[in-house]
């Protein structure tokens, strides 16, 4: 083992203890009431899961073991000289449970830099696919075929006990997060930059390395890669992706089946290729009023003409939280920070003045404030990286440090095959119209 792998195993017997005292005492209370409009409206609110890594508060925001992303941008380690936060130090965190060291944070870059090497059949792989394939498309083919290399999948067609499972899916995640950033860059570099591959610069953290490989290696670009690959990691699991690997892992499918099950949730345009549709819709706007910097006039006529034809504005609402994203935030003080002059900030910044007002307008809006991906597209256009279509590539490469620690956990904790019960509408009759 590994030292983070060694002290890891050292949390799991008290975390394992604690929940069998607390289903001892508490197993038989009930928490909540389902309502028949949960069941028939995408089971909205009802509290059905474990994510220890992260909560999301509709009022508060998303907390990482319990520290907001203010908090953890003063508290977590930053790359010398800069003043970002590591997303060594937040995987740190949420594995553990406990703030890192600088220490602590330098041995898990160097861990990750260890395991990075991608096998030469996973490129080969890739490019078996059409360039013009979607990259989200070519990511979860590359997370297939990294496969080959699943450490839990043979120890478990060679009988590991169940008490070991952890310890391999530690492995494979470790080895699938330190692996996600070159195949990510390859795909990029063979979409949009002919081919032209960039090999990795060791001496660089994982998000610095990652810019680097994209052929981005402005200073400013990686600390913005630092922040966004923080801010993006976990967001509770309840989520899609989130959810979707914790349900395929039930299954004791290895990290490398799960993750890219959750690849493919994160792709849909109502989750994280949202980020891609708000940049679309913003430079569709700009296109059609004919102006770089169309007033907040100009901007509400548009939204009402988005919402008369029956389209929403893309980047706004959120199905927990009710305030402006904290994540959101971060990215506009980082804006304001590097380029507070930038035209497309400044739409962005007329949007989110515009905007709320109009969608609580309607009436039909329970949150008509911002989410993350209203602004983070913004930002990459800002430092030339304008291939939206790429963008929810960078939204996965993050959300591995998040769903990838759960499962970890989940496996230490031998958490069950998840099963939820259902019923039928003409059941639900006899039930309520009886």
């Amino acid at each position: 083992m590994d030292r983070i792998q060694e002290h890891f195993a050292s949390k799991i017997p008290a975390a394992q203890a604690e929940i069998k005292t607390f289903l001892a005492e508490h197993g038989e209370k009930v928490i909540g009431e389902i309502k028949v409009s949960q069941i028939y409206q995408g089971m909205r609110g009802m509290p059905a899961l474990i994510c220890e890594t992260s909560k999301l508060d509709p009022e508060e925001g998303i907390r990482f073991r319990g520290y907001s992303i203010p908090e953890l941008q003063k508290l977590l380690p930053a790359y010398p000289g800069c003043q970002e936060p590591l997303p060594e130090g937040l995987f740190y965190l949420i594995l553990m449970n406990e703030l890192p060291t600088d220490d602590d944070v330098r041995r898990v870059s160097n861990n990750w830099a260890r395991r990075a090497i991608v096998p030469p059949h996973v490129f080969k792989t890739i490019d078996a696919l059409p360039s013009h394939t979607h990259p989200m498309t070519q990511f979860v083919v590359g997370i297939m075929a990294l496969r080959t290399e699943s450490e839990f999948a043979k120890a478990y067609a060679n009988g590991v006990p169940k008490s070991e499972y952890w310890e391999t899916t530690y492995e494979d995640a470790m080895n699938l997060i330190a692996r996600l950033p070159r195949v990510a860059a390859y795909i990029y570099r063979r979409a949009y930059k002919n081919g032209e591959h960039i090999e990795p610069d060791t001496k660089l953290d994982w998000a610095g390395n990652f810019a680097h490989m994209l052929g981005y290696d402005n200073e400013e670009f990686r600390e913005l890669m630092r922040l966004y690959m923080t801010i993006h990691s976990d967001h509770e699991g309840g989520n899609v992706s989130a959810h979707t690997v914790h349900l395929v892992g039930s299954a004791l499918s290895d990290a490398y089946q799960s993750f890219a099950a959750g690849m493919n949730g994160l792709a849909g345009p109502l989750h994280g290729l949202a980020n891609q549709e708000v940049i679309k819709w913003t430079l569709e706007m700009k296109e059609a009023i004919g102006s770089e910097t169309p007033t907040k006039e100009e901007i509400a006529q548009y939204c009402q003409e988005t919402l008369a034809g029956g389209k929403v504005i893309p980047g706004f609402g959120h199905a927990v939280l009710r305030k402006t994203d904290p994540r959101y935030t971060a990215q506009r003080e980082f804006a304001m920070k590097h380029m507070p002059e930038d035209p497309l900030f400044q739409v962005i910044s007329n949007i989110y003045d515009v905007v709320p007002g109009i969608l609580e307008a309607t009436g039909k809006v329970k949150n008509p404030w911002p989410n993350v991906d209203a602004h983070s597209g913004q930002l990459l256009m800002h430092y030339g990286l304008v291939e939206y279509d790429f963008y929810t590539v960078l939204f996965g490469v993050s959300r591995a440090i998040g769903t990838l620690t759960n499962l970890i956990w989940d496996r230490a904790l031998a958490m069950p095959l998840e099963r939820p019960g259902s019923t039928t509408t003409g059941l639900l009759k006899k039930r309520f119209e009886a």
